[in-house]
């Protein structure tokens, strides 16, 4: 199962986020958590959501890059929900052996992350890439779409549908993997 951790701070001014969930919300076997919905006074059921983060073989956090990193719901869900004992740490392996995707948004395109020391949109996935392995997760490749601010309709009808692959792809590749494990003990 892919789970989305969804967290859009101002979600009825996003076109691309939107236009990302609505191409896969119906696959069978993904579940979208929306945080800005679920927890507006950010008081965050800590217990469901590492309960929903152990039914999934796959955790997608999607959101809008603000400021060069994450909303701030989503900082501190990663704060709360990942506790030592139980993400990481001494007994903490419940993500262990998970995939880890990251799926972002940018209104400028990818150039416009060419400053500082490291210019490159790449160094921004760092701290949630470390975090991940941290925890005992397979970071998968991220999933970027650019430029959202000037972008038209095609292009958010094709970033829509290369992000449905994206997931229908790991699903498939997820289920055979299950099946040859299944026939290798049978």
């Amino acid at each position: 199962m892919i789970l989305i951790i969804y967290a859009h701070p101002y979600p009825r001014h996003s076109h691309a986020n939107q236009r990302l969930l609505q191409a896969v919300k119906d696959i069978p076997g993904v579940e979208i958590r929306v945080l800005y919905e679920l927890y507006p006074d950010f008081d965050i059921d800590i217990k469901a959501e590492q309960r929903a983060l152990e039914r999934a073989d796959m955790i997608v956090l999607q959101h809008p890059m603000q400021w060069y990193s994450l909303p701030p719901l989503l900082k501190l869900w990663i704060d709360k929900v990942l506790e030592h004992g139980w993400a990481y740490g001494h007994e903490g392996n419940a993500l262990m052996g998970k995939d880890c995707l990251w799926a972002v948004t940018s209104g400028g395109d990818e150039q416009h992350f060419a400053l500082g020391d490291s210019p490159s949109f790449a160094v921004l996935a760092q701290p949630l890439q470390a975090t991940a392995i941290y925890c005992g997760m397979n970071w998968q490749p991220y999933f970027a779409v650019h430029g959202t601010f000037t972008c038209n309709e095609p292009a958010l009808i094709a970033a829509g549908e290369a992000y449905r692959h994206r997931l229908m792809q790991y699903l498939m590749q997820h289920r055979e993997q299950i099946a040859e494990q299944g026939s290798a003990h049978g």
